[in-house]
């Protein structure tokens, strides 16, 4: 494989083919893997889910293996902090919509199986010896399911995948896979203390689909079909006695490292919160601000565990490091904040009498007492012009991670328990010190200062992550930031940089969120497939690792991905191609993820798919995964729009994708120049339509600092929250406390009615006029409707808005744009798509239809008209 110029951690990974009989990819036409299934629990934010079960998955069901006692599964959820006080906590159960609409959009469906899809891919090989011939160890006749937590680290956008590679390669659809490595499962995959088989040839994994020779314990590999020896291990009487390895009975196993060598190994569940955390707070801030920050600043270290290590820098000409030695007072050495610090002033901070980093149960007293004394920003400047030296606070805060051995850990990369974590909270821009800009944009140099600094953050954040720091970055507030400058910084220490409107409640919840999130360390990730597909381009949390940074086997064609972190709440998108014609019943994909987990456990997960190939269209097209489609090309297309210009182009660029699509699969109009999209792919031209003139390519957004952290939020986001983020989930209150899930369409807005729409980063919470003049009635719905909310979220970083607002207010605006404006169809269409309508009485549609006011934006199907197309029959 070519090695492509290094591309910026979190961005694209264009990969170029290795075998040189192959035509060059284009990157936006890479295909795109449907989805297994998920329970409909509420969409989880990161990272990252890998779906394997959603191609033919093995008969077997994996016996339950208890969690070992040293905490190396990673299955149970981490304990995270509550929002500030709300209504009473209850579960309202939503009911499954009357409409054209999956029950819950985030959750793609299990592809069925036949008992044939368990054979071999091929016909086993006979050996020279003639002594036997390969078997697979599944029974042909097993028909049980794979256990639906083993479906949730890959999704593929097509649960089958077509012979034809001229039909297979169709750009605007595409075939594709969303892989997230550091999902958390409950219960975890099955657990194997010792070392893989691996194939000598190319690296794969033996997995569930090897054929098996139990006489002598060889195996062939599914990659390459090597032939490979087991040193005797799987070696047995029966293929029965083959299924007590966990590798050769479940898609998805996790190897872990038992022998480990390094010292002050601590196998304990509570090693997850040993690494410490350090808060950079911005210091140049109005009192208004300054007063919710305290307040969450004061909820937030009351919420860590007792355990957890503490350090608070505040930054603003200067840099201030607080000691938590003296306990009467809040005490701090300062530092210039002008340049970078000296190794002479570090050593004094570092070898001095200060106590920088203490655990909480010791010290909470000491971080309230310096929350409390900080003081709101004093001379006459406006926000963006006050001097600020992020980039010199963070340097002194990796120092003090790093702490005596930092000059013994030079060139080399430590491996301390779990992540540790900086968090910046920021109210303004980088503008003094290395790293800055200057306060003007039309300084005469700000072009070349701008490249520095971008330059400068980029390799603060490698250096961060070298030493397995992470670096949050959570900015709130009114003044612009330059996001550009520090998006680097975040990215590529593997963090994440959200704003927010102000430092209340929604920053709160996220300071603690990001504290508490799990993060594996020193990520790659591994894929493998049969030699047909091509890998065009990967999206996501990573780049293409170095050679010398993995294990090389002679004939090894797999990608290496190097992972900034390892979360939950990110994935990756993989774009694939065919490079010939398949001849093959079945293809094979193998996603192996090496990590160290929070609890300092080496893993090596590997999952296993493997998906049937087909000559009929049609029944591809009824395997294609409308929702993990859609992500895919989002994913792709978000890629491209780096600014607003971007973002429009990339608006006609759907609109040409959706054509395409029904040009290559629909079909044409008796005696019309207009084209029947192709039914099977029914959900997908509304998800792109949403996509079209929703916040990521839409002027719902009007600063390019939101636009920018949105679209990088999005390129790394899990599924789910992709989903979300695309197209908005509508869910209407119902009476005693339900909520019914309806079509994101302005027909919703029922002035009866209250309203939850989740758009991921956002919550919208609307009442109707006539629902809201009742007071009782409304603040019941109200209640239902924040307890809904929050319970979608609860495990959603970053944290979403959650706003409400009656309708007919200035801010019902912000709901009303996220709904397509469906009240513009004939009352047919209106009916078919939003059946919900049908149980209005006339006198109700009535006051449904004067209530909207008109103007120019075209409804889902007048879009489709304008494309020539006729709109697809609701599902």
């Amino acid at each position: 494989m070519a090695n492509p110029p290094q591309p910026s951690l979190g961005y694209a990974v264009s990969i170029t083919p290795s075998n040189p009989d192959t035509s060059n990819p284009r990157a936006e036409e890479s295909p795109i893997p449907p989805p297994p299934s998920i329970s409909s629990t509420p969409p989880r934010f990161p990272p990252p889910k890998l779906q394997q079960g959603q191609s033919s998955s093995p008969s077997i069901e994996s016996s339950n293996v208890p969690s070992p006692a040293n905490g190396v599964r990673s299955g149970s959820p981490i304990p995270h902090l509550s929002t500030p006080p709300g209504p009473p906590v209850f579960t309202s159960p939503v009911r499954p919509a009357a409409v054209p609409f999956r029950s819950s959009p985030a959750s793609p469906q299990p592809v069925a199986f036949s008992s044939g899809s368990f054979l071999p891919t091929s016909s086993p090989p006979n050996l020279s010896n003639g002594s036997a011939e390969l078997q697979h160890q599944i029974s042909d006749g097993t028909e049980n399911s794979v256990p639906a937590g083993e479906l949730s680290y890959v999704l593929f956008s097509a649960h089958k995948i077509l012979k034809q590679k001229k039909q297979a390669n169709v750009p605007s659809l595409g075939f594709g896979a969303l892989v997230s490595p550091g999902r958390e499962i409950s219960p975890g995959p099955q657990i194997i203390q010792r070392d893989p088989h691996r194939c000598q040839s190319c690296g794969a994994y033996a997995n569930i689909y090897s054929n098996i020779l139990p006489g002598s314990g060889q195996w062939q590999c599914v990659v390459c079909r090597e032939l490979n020896g087991s040193e005797g291990e799987y070696v047995a009487p029966s293929m029965e006695d083959l299924r007590n390895f966990p590798e050769l009975s479940s898609p998805v196993v996790d190897y872990i490292q038992t022998a480990n060598k390094r010292p002050g190994f601590i196998p304990v569940s509570d090693s997850r919160i040993s690494a410490p955390i350090i808060l950079v707070i911005d210091e140049c801030l109005d009192e208004p601000h300054l007063q919710h920050l305290q307040s969450s600043l004061h909820a937030f270290v009351d919420s860590l565990h007792p355990s957890t290590k503490l350090g608070i820098i505040l930054f603003g000409r200067t840099v201030s490091v607080y000691d938590f030695s003296e306990e009467s007072i809040a005490s701090a050495d300062v530092l210039p904040g002008d340049k970078s610090p000296t190794q002479e002033s570090l050593k004094a901070l570092i070898y001095g009498s200060g106590i920088y980093l203490s655990q909480i149960h010791a010290s909470l007293p000491v971080a309230h007492a310096i929350f409390s004394s900080l003081r709101p920003y004093k001379l006459n400047f406006p926000e963006a012009s006050r001097d600020r030296c992020l980039g010199t606070a963070v340097e002194v805060a990796l120092s003090i991670v790093q702490g005596p051995s930092a000059e013994l850990s030079r060139g080399v990369v430590k491996r301390s328990g779990g992540n540790s974590r900086i968090i910046v909270c920021a109210g303004g821009p980088n503008t003094y010190g290395p790293g800055s800009v200057p306060h003007s944009l039309s300084h005469p140099n700000y072009p070349h200062m701008e490249k520095t600094a971008l330059k400068w953050m980029d390799q603060l954040g490698r250096e961060a992550h070298r030493h397995n720091i992470v670096v949050d970055i959570l900015c709130a507030g009114t003044c612009p930031l330059r996001v550009p400058i520090l998006q680097p910084l975040a990215k590529a220490s593997g963090g994440v940089l959200v704003l927010h409107d102000d430092f209340g409640e929604a920053f709160g919840v996220n300071l603690q969120r990001a504290s508490t999130r799990a993060a594996g360390s020193h990520g790659l990730l591994e894929v493998r497939c049969s030699d047909d597909i091509l890998i065009t381009q990967v999206v996501g949390p990573g780049e293409e690792a170095h050679v010398d940074t993995h294990e090389t086997f002679k004939s090894d064609s797999s990608l290496y991905i190097q992972m900034t972190s390892v979360e939950e709440t990110q994935s990756f998108s993989l774009s694939m191609e065919s490079k010939r014609d398949i001849k093959s019943d079945y293809i094979f994909f193998q996603f192996a993820i090496q990590f160290s987990n929070v609890y300092q456990a080496d893993i090596s997960r590997v999952i296993t798919v493997r998906l049937p190939t087909v000559d009929s269209v049609s029944a591809y097209l009824e395997s294609v995964q409308d929702e993990v489609a859609a992500v895919l090309i989002a994913k792709r297309t978000l890629l491209r729009a780096k600014n607003f210009s971007d973002a429009v182009d990339m608006q006609t660029t759907i609109d040409e994708r959706v054509k395409d699509i029904a040009l290559k699969f629909g079909s044409q109009v008796p005696r019309s120049k207009l084209y029947r999209f192709p039914k099977e792919l029914s959900l997908l031209p509304e998800l792109l339509f949403h996509l079209r003139r929703g916040p990521l390519l839409g002027s719902i957004i009007g600063h390019e600092d939101e636009r920018s952290v949105l679209r990088n939020l999005f390129l790394n986001a899990s599924f789910d929250l992709s989903l979300r983020m695309i197209a908005p989930r509508c869910l209407m209150h119902r009476e005693k406390g339900t909520f019914e899930e309806l079509p994101a369409h302005d027909l919703a807005m029922q002035s009866d009615a209250a309203v939850v729409l989740d758009h991921g980063t956002d919550v919208f919470i609307w009442l109707g006029a006539e629902l809201a003049a009742d007071e009782g009635r409304s603040a019941a719905a109200l209640a239902a409707c924040r307890t809904l909310a929050e319970e979608l979220t609860e495990v959603r970083f970053p944290a979403p808005r959650i706003l409400a607002f009656k309708e007919g207010s200035s801010q019902a605006r912000y709901f009303v744009s996220r709904l397509i404006p469906a009240h513009k169809d004939p009352p047919y269409e209106q009916e078919a798509r939003f059946p919900q309508l049908r149980t209005l009485t006339t006198e109700q549609r009535m006051k449904l239809k004067s209530n909207f006011i008109h103007f120019d934006e075209p409804s889902f199907c007048e879009w489709m008209r304008s494309l020539k197309l006729v709109p697809p029959e609701p599902s």
